[in-house]
Order: structure tokens, then C-alpha cells, then sequence
């Protein structure tokens, strides 16, 4: 996003001088209230899959769009260290008026000088990539960011119930499109993912991770975690290459 409406709203949240309501306008259907507060949620309102991925938090962390610092909140008060990334520079100001101790306002992509023990997308964080090949692209970059024996947590949704029909179109249905509307101006367009489990598998596999499953709620909603792949030591390189002599019965 170009302009940072997103963080105006959250901003005017925080202080008090909240004006109305967020809309959620969608390549899909009908525009939807954003409900904001759940930004600002305590650790009580939280949703079960947030509750598992903060309890499997492990090392140092990496909280990847961070938002208004709910999650590194909670990790520093349990004694992590956290480093929280966000792009928006109003989302920012609210973190760090917080007390989130380490904020960065940047995209992760630029992150590379640093490796951590969780890298944290949560409330469907990992959907920031957008579409399926920006998704390979991150879990490429990730392997930067991450220790040998680290970990990925985050949480998506299989979305098909959102459409009465198959979607049209070669791209893949999760791959939708929205605009912030906060007090009579609209923010740029901005593209979101929601992967199902199957698929999310089948990428993860493609770029050198594991994935488990870790949790699934009856909305499709589902906690995922990703580890990477060991590469084959020399001697298990060197025996894939063997070819075994072809025998005629």
C-alpha cells in the first residue's frame, strides 16, 4: 500500500478519535465491517489457533507484520526476545507507544541480517505474500531468517466457501484483492492470501520445507508450522547418484 490508511485507523483507535467505521472493500462480494478492535485484543480474546502458535513460540522471534504488537506483547512479557517487522509506519507508532521494545518498520523481504528461532505470521500473516509465486518467493527468503533447526508458525484459510460457484479465472481462488475505506477515503488495492492446507503442503515441499498441520477449527481455519528440510549429507548425495545396473529377466 502506497498511502498508510491502515495505520491511520489504527492510530485513531489507540487515541481515542476513532471516526466510525473500517470497510473492507473485496473482489468478491459485498463490502465487510472490519471489526479494528480485534487489533487491540487481550491474550484472553484471542482465538484457539493464536493461543497454540504463541505457546509453540520458541528462541528468538521474528513477528512478521506485527499490526499493533498484540502477539510480541505477550512473548515479551513471557521473556522472548522479539524483533517485530511492519510496514506500516502508523502501525509503528502504535507498537512502540505499546511498549514493544523492537520495532522495525520495514517489508521483511529487505530483512536478511538476522536469523531467528520462529519467524510469527499470525491472523493469517502469510496471506501478506499475495499470490502463490510470492508465497515461493518468501519461503526462499525465509531460509535467511531462520535457524537450522528453526521454525515458521502461522496461521490461513481455506476460503472456498466465499463463492456459490467455482471461481473463474486461472488464478487461484485464495488469491483476493482489498481496499481499506476508513472515514470517507479508500487506501490502494492490496492482494491477500488464503491457502488450504493441501496446497500450502505441496508449495512448502517444492521449496525445502516440512509442513505440519497443527490445528484445525470447523471454519477451515488451521495453525500450520514450517521446518526446514535437512540437506543430504555428501555421502547420501554421492549414493543418489549410483545408478543400478539394469538386469534382463
Amino acid at each position: 500500500m502506497k498511502n498508510d490508511l491502515y495505520g491511520e485507523f489504527l492510530k485513531d483507535f489507540y487515541f481515542g478519535k476513532f471516526k466510525n467505521e473500517v470497510w473492507l472493500n473485496n473482489n468478491y462480494g459485498e463490502a465487510e465491517e472490519l471489526p479494528v478492535a480485534a487489533f487491540f485484543r487481550d491474550e484472553e480474546d484471542m482465538p484457539d489457533v493464536e493461543v497454540y502458535a504463541l505457546n509453540l513460540c520458541k528462541g528468538r522471534i521474528l513477528d512478521i507484520g506485527a499490526g499493533t504488537g498484540i502477539h510480541s506483547m505477550i512473548l515479551q512479557r513471557n521473556g522472548f526476545e522479539v524483533v517485530a517487522i511492519e510496514q506500516s509506519e502508523g502501525a509503528c507508532e502504535v507498537m512502540s507507544l505499546k511498549g514493544v521494545l523492537n520495532v522495525v518498520c520495514d517489508d521483511v523481504k529487505n530483512h536478511k541480517d538476522e536469523k531467528f528461532d520462529t519467524l510469527l505470521l499470525m491472523m493469517n500473516g502469510i496471506g501478506f505474500c499475495g499470490y502463490i509465486d510470492d508465497l515461493k518467493l518468501f519461503l526462499n527468503h525465509a531460509k535467511n531468517l531462520i535457524l537450522p533447526d528453526g521454525q515458521i508458525l502461522f496461521d490461513s484459510s481455506d476460503v472456498a466457501y466465499l463463492y456459490e460457484e467455482e471461481p473463474d479465472g486461472d488464478g487461484y481462488y485464495g488469491e483476493i484483492d482489498y481496499q481499506y475505506e476508513y472515514d470517507g477515503r479508500k487506501s490502494d488495492w492490496f492482494s491477500w492470501l488464503y491457502i488450504d492446507a493441501d496446497l500450502l503442503k505441496k508449495i512448502a515441499e517444492e521449496c525445502g520445507w516440512y509442513f505440519e498441520q497443527i490445528y484445525q477449527d470447523d471454519e477451515d481455519h488451521y495453525l500450520g508450522r514450517l521446518s526446514l528440510i535437512p540437506d543430504p549429507s555428501p555421502k547420501e548425495k554421492d549414493e543418489s547418484l549410483i545408478i543400478e545396473p539394469f538386469v534382463k529377466e
